[in-house]
């Protein structure tokens, strides 16, 4: 009985845990399918199938070159910062020297500034470089944010890995490089899978560095397009417009996520019994 009442009651927390957590996206959902006088009548079921949001944000608004410039930007922060990181994090997980763990506190202690703490510094150097209003400046402010957090994840995911692997490989006589690309980076594929899944969230829903390093709309994230969309006042903001927009720039992440589910899950739990 006790075991059962147990059950019960891990279920029913269950339940209100996933309603709590899915009920915004659900209603933003049945929100962007509502007309203009439904919006602002209670309902927790769509009267119809109405699409004329969805047809107003996509021929009215900059959102598919925003759409468009997040992936450009996920793409290119992923690819330097697993390159920086995966370079970097073989030789802090696999040899021994004076110094590592204090610069692996370093390299931590950089992810627990604010963002508007180096954001100033960051604009001046991007106005500097002549690269402000332009997806380089805002991809390398992405790298500075992702790939300390990434360098640290991949070093525990690779100080898991048998050292007999690579020292089999050293005795074949496999240069370094080739040990990491060629040995070590087909078993860190759920480790990649969850770092580069948690990097891209990030970058994808990231509006500060976005919003500041950026002016005209042809550069905008998706994020900063999505930001554009509202009016002066709460009862100028177009509500299907941003509800739809919102349902639209939550799928590609959870497409990701469920693509990539098994290989996250293993990878987030080899991460978490590693330090």
């Amino acid at each position: 009985m006790a075991a059962w009442a147990s059950k019960a009651g891990f279920a029913v927390f269950l339940t209100v845990v996933l309603v709590w957590s899915l009920f915004p996206l659900y209603y933003a959902g049945i929100t962007s399918l509502s007309t203009d006088t439904e919006l602002f009548v209670p309902h927790y079921w769509p009267h119809a199938l109405y699409l004329g949001n969805f047809a107003d944000l996509f021929g009215r608004t900059r959102l598919l070159t925003g759409i468009f410039n997040s992936v450009i930007v996920g793409a290119a922060t992923l690819a330097i910062s697993f390159a920086v990181s995966l370079l970097a994090a073989y030789p802090i997980a696999c040899i021994t020297f004076p110094g590592r763990r204090l610069f692996m506190f370093a390299v931590l202690a950089t992810t627990m500034f604010p963002q508007v703490a180096v954001l100033a510094g960051f604009y001046e150097l991007a106005r500097a470089l002549h690269i402000y209003n332009t997806l380089v400046a805002v991809v390398l402010s992405y790298v500075l944010l992702v790939a300390p957090f990434m360098l640290w994840l991949l070093t525990a995911y690779m100080r898991a890995l048998p050292r007999e692997i690579e020292d089999i490989a050293i005795i074949d006589g496999a240069p370094p490089l080739t040990i990491l690309l060629k040995v070590f980076l087909p078993l860190l594929w759920p480790g990649m899978a969850a770092t580069g899944l948690l990097a891209f969230i990030a970058v994808w829903n990231e509006f500060l560095f976005a919003f500041t390093l950026t002016l005209t709309e042809d550069v905008h994230t998706a994020p900063v397009a999505l930001a554009m969309l509202g009016g002066q006042t709460p009862h100028d903001l177009p509500w299907g417009d941003l509800m739809a927009a919102s349902v639209v720039l939550t799928l590609p992440v959870a497409v990701l996520a469920g693509v990539f589910q098994s290989k996250m899950i293993s990878g987030l739990t080899a991460g978490a019994v590693n330090g």
